[in-house]
């Protein structure tokens, strides 16, 4: 026996064996199972190690997942907001399948940038504009804040125009656009109204939106057959031209959005996770990571799809020059529409769901700006407000004046794009200073391996061994996180298997002996 240490267990009770170590940080649990006559069989042993210390995640479960769904879809909106369809649809127009690479890596960096805004408010506790006023001098943190609420505000003017044209579309030219103007200014009260009711029932809304976008563009998408060979080519070859300069540079900044950074960096604080514990702030990050990363790829097949919509049945055509939000409805109609099929009414509805999902991500961000850079605390709807008259006020001055001109509204929100593309380096300057800071990350801190050093203490992830009743040796190799050899499991096998028996740890093997 391994240091003479035994268990006076009787076999017929198929019980449990408890051992904690010195340490008191580990506790093990031999099953013996399936008793077979006068000779017991061992069909399984289940060893599984307590944490006490919450150094170490736990293992990956789908329910813990779904616990953390949702601040990712939330942050993906983003991604598909009217500026962004905007954006989508004037590349495909001038410059065809062109741009297609731009907007994959765009979405590549996009997605990045929100990995390491997650990984800031997880390993913190707090959000980017908390910080960003703490370690930055005052003139620094103010002038942040006008960028980022410039930002903020521009996305929001999008929004507001995305929103009233889809509203003058479903009306079907009831509702002018200065009309819809006026409702999605006071549509974002619904949306606080909602979050009373919970977090997780606004989450629920937004998927329901999303889904709505999704359901709309690839039935668009499918409808146009769109060629497989020129999108393929459009992936991965880069080509950029002169005459599509700003064009490139508004796909770049209706995907990389400032005022995201600073949401998303709070929006995972929705979920309680102690920072002083490595193994619960890990556990949270391969969550987030998986939940984000695959909101983003669905934001960028839906971009894909609109790029490619457009690309499609206008590049190269008179009509590519002229083409917007204000109009892209009525000409997918001519082009597309089918006697009855009403792809009008379609995009309609995805252009709806994609500014009401993102009024209220403005809603939410321009609260973490405003309270984390001037510590200046406010109801929601005070907020929303101040941020509404913002938007509203410039956007239903063109609206009334221009209507439906393309030298309006369409011009205004291909600019804004532009406008936010500037933006970019405000955010993500302060992003790249904060988290790469040992001080204020710790060992979260970009560029730096978590290593854990095993010991008597360790965690053992929960093993399920088997054996047979041969006279045999066998060794498994098992996968914990370290960072050293991995040890292994010397299973000394017996004709039976009297009683349950101690595991003993070391660093670098684990045992289990018996008679």
């Amino acid at each position: 026996m391994h240091n003479g240490t035994t268990s006076s267990l009787p076999p017929e009770q198929n019980s449990t064996l408890h051992h904690e170590d010195a340490a008191g940080g580990e506790s093990i649990h031999l099953l013996p199972s399936d008793y077979v006559g006068d000779e017991e069989k061992v069909t399984g042993i289940e060893i599984e190690a307590v944490d006490s210390t919450g150094q170490f995640p736990p293992p990956f479960s789908w329910r813990k997942l779904l616990e953390f769904a949702g601040p990712g879809l939330l942050m993906s909106v983003a991604f598909l907001d009217p500026g962004n369809l905007e954006g989508d649809l004037q590349a495909g127009a001038i410059a065809g399948y062109s741009l297609l690479w731009l907007l994959m890596w765009s979405t590549i960096m996009g997605l990045v940038i929100q990995l390491l805004s997650l990984r800031l408010g997880v390993a913190t506790g707090r959000h980017l504009a908390e910080l960003s006023r703490e370690e930055y001098p005052y003139w620094a943190s103010i002038l942040l804040w006008f960028m980022a609420e410039v930002a903020l505000i521009g996305a929001d003017i999008q929004e507001v125009i995305g929103s009233a044209i889809a509203i003058n579309i479903l009306s079907n030219g009831f509702v002018p656009i200065w009309g819809g103007v006026l409702i999605t200014a006071f549509d974002c009260f619904i949306f606080l109204f909602l979050e009373n009711y919970g977090v997780r029932k606004l989450e629920a809304f937004f998927a329901v939106l999303m889904t709505a976008m999704a359901l709309s563009f690839a039935w668009m998408f499918i409808d146009t057959r769109p060629s497989g060979e020129e999108l393929t080519l459009g992936l991965f070859i880069p080509r950029l031209s002169a005459n599509t300069i700003q064009k490139a540079v508004g796909v770049v900044g209706c995907v990389i959005t400032p005022h995201n950074v600073f949401l998303y960096s709070a929006l995972v604080q929705s979920r309680k996770i102690d920072p002083t514990k490595k193994g619960k702030v890990q556990e949270a990050l391969n969550y987030y990571t998986i939940e984000s990363s695959t909101a983003v790829l669905v934001s960028f097949t839906l971009n894909l799809a609109v790029t490619t919509i457009f690309a499609k049945g206008f590049y190269g055509t008179s009509r590519a020059e002229n083409i917007g939000l204000v109009n892209a409805g009525q000409y997918l109609q001519e082009r597309y529409g089918r006697g009855s099929f009403p792809i009008l009414y379609i995009w309609g509805v995805g252009l709806l769901a994609a500014g009401q999902s993102s009024t209220m991500t403005g809603t939410y961000a321009g609260q973490f700006i405003m309270e984390g850079f001037l510590n200046l605390r406010m109801k929601k709807w005070v907020r929303s407000v101040i941020t509404r008259s913002c938007a509203i006020i410039p956007t239903i001055v063109v609206a009334v004046l221009f209507n439906r001109s393309q030298d309006s509204l369409d011009s205004l929100n291909e600019w804004l794009n532009v406008v936010q593309g500037m933006q970019i380096p405000f955010a993500i300057i302060p992003l790249l200073t904060l988290v790469s800071n040992e001080r204020i990350m710790g060992v979260f801190k970009i560029g730096t391996t978590i290593e854990v050093k095993q010991n008597a203490t360790n965690r053992i992830e929960s093993w399920h061994l088997s054996t047979n009743r041969t006279r045999k040796t066998q060794l498994f190799k098992v996968d914990g996180l370290t960072k050293i050899p991995l040890p292994a499991l010397s299973f000394n096998d017996h004709r039976r298997w009297p009683t349950p028996h101690i595991v003993y740890t070391t660093p670098l093997v684990t045992s289990v002996d018996h008679c």
